[in-house]
């Protein structure tokens, strides 16, 4: 069985909304939290903090733990073609604020596009249930 350990920030605002990033991976396409894995020695929050700064371009804080999430993905659901094994998706997920920075797109990774959206958006909009799963961390 596959490990992916990996970082996610629930950024909301007020008046802009929830902060998320376009994903692109495979075949597969759609909104997600910021985030992402998590390097070989790399503190969690360090790499939530690196990874919202690349996808969106924004420098973030921590403020509280939301909770963890765990998944298990059989290998014949899995996105890429020439997997065999199962992946466990080991989800840490954080409420974050922004503290500098502005709205970018990255350029060569794994997003394309980050922006806000209203909470009463999210429902209609391409999402992974990731999204889901950190409004309800939130309580959002």
């Amino acid at each position: 069985m596959d490990l992916r350990v990996a970082a996610y920030a629930v950024v909301f605002d007020d008046e802009r909304g929830l902060l998320l990033a376009h994903w692109h991976e495979g075949r597969r396409a759609a909104w997600t939290l910021p985030g992402g894995g998590i390097e070989p020695g790399e503190d969690p929050q360090d790499a939530v903090k690196r990874e919202v700064r690349e996808e969106t371009g924004f420098r973030i804080e921590i403020d509280e733990l939301l909770g963890i999430h765990s998944r298990v993905i059989p290998a014949r659901q899995r996105i890429r073609d020439d997997a065999t094994e199962p992946l466990h998706a080991l989800r840490i997920v954080y409420r974050a604020h922004i503290v500098g920075g502005r709205l970018r797109n990255e350029t060569g990774g794994s997003t394309d596009e980050a922006d806000w959206f209203a909470i009463a958006e999210i429902p209609a909009l391409q999402h992974v249930n990731l999204v889901d799963i950190g409004l309800e961390m939130a309580g959002l």
